[in-house]
């Protein structure tokens, strides 16, 4: 048994990492294809049943991994999000909670024919719009930075909430009692046990921060202990109330995550690799336990109230409670559509479904359909819905191979202007004013500061572009943008000018920079020196008759490619050294000189950043 069992689990990860990387390679939400997987080896083929293989262990396993999923998120929400965004968000997670519950509440008694007891504990598990689902969707659709900042909010931060609300209304209708002693005993045990979570989640943080802070742990450690001591305070809030260790978690995350630590950006690629494992495995695990019988149970009243809640109640929650807050109705509309359930609302549903029928409340057999269907229906209808709206309503920063410049000067103004001109998305950093002028005169969209710092990145969209070339005069401070950049677009599209004539031992090791653009014989001292003898940029068509080689043998003499341009206005950085493929149709933007551009003094190069 012990050896079946290693090898299904062994097999779960292999699914999960193929499902994530297929998505990303047909650009398909990797989250319905791990549902797809968990329905085919579960309920379909029968291969595994989770509850059944892993006994005890199953539903603490999913409720650590949810708590380590939350902690990862609340690292990722930074109070500078908020400047311009707190009322959008403070309604979400207040406004459109209370709407919502008291909504699905009313829909499900009068439409579902649930008793009220069911029917209130199915709305609080509605309001869980979880992170499980809609950061996965969130990375994979690179929404506009705005609207992306509520619906990340949103589910991170009512995540929690629904599940605690559920657990306290639970403990009300069904353990209690009724009457104004039982509602004052059920507020003052959620008010404790909030109070202990609020308490463990930000006293931990903080004071795991100050340790980092103060060197009091070695590098390698402050990931591990990071998620060690989500994991603790999760298990000691829950002590107190149940669920109340996801408040921890994610308050211990949020604060950590605001400290402004050192070493906080590796603290977080290592948490999103652990997060990534944990979502494939969840979904997995979740899909794969779904048993058809209870599916069966569903009826004609069970869908119209499914069909009530998102095509219905969720949008006019969204839109009633926004009135006034500064959104446009294209963010409206998108953040009313999506809210996708996950592994949080089907871990409390599991538990509190057969309870509610054990103690015979009308309807509660139906709960555990209700919010299965449910999940699977959201994760796929706003899963595969999601990138498509955002585009039609224009809230979509898919990145469409554009570029951004590093260092301005008088040639990569040049190269920004030339890209402009052909409609390639392109910015300029900089952080000299003056050295932008040449961009801004010529319409090309600049950013005025240091591209390292917390400002640019909540400033800068950088969903909109594809690449990144770092173009100042310093290859030291080149390579350091190349390596900031490198796990948001990928070391593949971050490239520097070729450094001096430093030895490559004497070099940022290839790990700690980006990739040479165009040739290693060409340096930056060079292209500003062409640029002022009158060399200038231009494009040609390749074509059947007229191919790369052809191409090459009619270029003025010393002419560098530099990038690649296709039909759809998308580029390919040259990268040096590497065979350049070009199709038939597309443009090689190419530097050099269509006339006798020689002049006999020396030119003062523009000093770089």
């Amino acid at each position: 048994m012990t050896h079946h069992l290693t090898e299904i689990l062994a097999l779960l990860m292999v699914i999960g990492i193929a499902a994530q990387w297929i998505g990303w390679r047909l650009q398909i939400p990797a989250i319905i294809l791990l549902s797809l997987s968990g329905l085919l080896i579960g309920p379909m083929l029968g291969i595994f049943r989770p509850s059944e293989a892993l006994g005890d262990a199953y539903q603490p396993l999913i409720n650590l991994a949810v708590a380590a999923i939350l902690f990862e998120g609340g690292l990722s929400l930074q109070f500078a999000e908020l400047k311009q965004s707190a009322a959008v968000v403070n309604r979400l997670v207040t406004l459109v909670v209370a709407l919502s519950l008291a909504l699905t509440a009313a829909a499900a008694h009068w439409i579902g024919g649930l008793s009220w007891e069911v029917a209130v504990i199915f709305a609080a598990i509605m309001i869980v719009t979880g992170p499980t689902v809609i950061l996965p969707l969130l990375r994979q659709a690179r929404l506009k930075r705005r609207p992306a900042l509520y619906l990340k909010w949103e589910g991170i931060v009512n995540d929690p909430i629904g599940a605690l609300l559920v657990v306290v209304l639970f403990d009300y209708v069904a353990g209690s009692g009724s009457g104004p002693s039982a509602l004052d005993e059920t507020l003052l045990h959620m008010a404790s046990g909030v109070a202990a979570a609020l308490f463990l989640g930000g006293a931990s943080g903080w004071l795991l921060g100050r340790a980092f802070l103060a060197g009091k742990v070695p590098e390698y450690l402050k990931g591990a202990l990071a998620l060690a001591t989500a994991i603790g305070v999760y298990a000691l809030a829950n002590l107190v109330l149940d669920e109340a260790g996801l408040i921890a978690a994610t308050v211990l995350g949020i604060v950590l995550g605001n400290m402004n630590l050192p070493s906080m950006g590796e603290i977080r690629r290592f948490k999103e690799y652990i997060s990534i494992l944990l979502v494939s495995g969840v979904f997995l695990l979740l899909t794969a336990d779904l048993d058809p019988q209870i599916m069966a149970a569903m009826d004609w009243r069970s869908g119209a109230l499914v069909a009530v809640v998102i095509f219905v109640i969720r949008p006019v929650a969204v839109w009633v409670s926004t009135i006034g807050a500064g959104m446009t109705w294209q963010e409206r509309t998108l953040i009313g559509w999506i809210a996708p359930r996950g592994v949080v609302a089907a871990a409390v549903a599991g538990v509190f479904g057969p309870a509610l029928a054990e103690r015979g409340f009308a309807g509660a057999e139906q709960l555990l359909p209700l919010v299965f269907t449910l999940i699977l229906l959201t994760v796929v209808l706003h899963g595969l819905s999601l990138g498509w709206m955002a585009r039609r309503l224009h809230l979509s920063a898919q990145r469409r191979g554009g570029l951004i410049i590093t260092g301005a000067t008088a040639w990569s103004n040049g190269l920004a202007t030339a890209l402009h001109e052909r409609e390639v998305p392109v910015i300029v950093v900089d952080n000299a004013w003056h050295r932008l002028r040449g961009a801004r005169l010529a319409g090309v969209p600049v950013y005025f500061g240091e591209v390292l710092s917390e400002h640019a990145e909540h400033a800068l969209e950088l969903g909109a572009y594809a690449n990144l070339l770092a173009a100042s005069n310093n290859d030291a401070y080149n390579a350091l943008v190349c390596a900031h950049f490198a796990p948001e677009l990928g070391t593949q599209k971050v490239f520097q000018l070729a450094g001096g004539d430093t030895a490559e031992a004497r070099r940022p090791s290839p790990a700690a920079r980006g990739r040479v653009a165009f040739s290693h014989e060409v340096q930056h001292e060079d292209l500003q020196r062409h640029w002022y003898q009158g060399w200038g940029f231009h494009a040609t068509r390749i074509t059947e008759s007229f191919d790369l080689e052809a191409m090459k043998s009619a270029l003025p003499k010393d002419a560098i490619l530099l990038m690649v341009i296709d039909d759809e206005n998308e580029i390919t950085v040259i990268e040096a050294d590497k065979h350049l493929k070009v199709s038939p149709g597309q443009r090689v933007l190419w530097f050099g000189c269509k006339q006798d551009c020689e002049i006999d003094e020396p030119v003062e190069v523009e000093p770089g950043p």
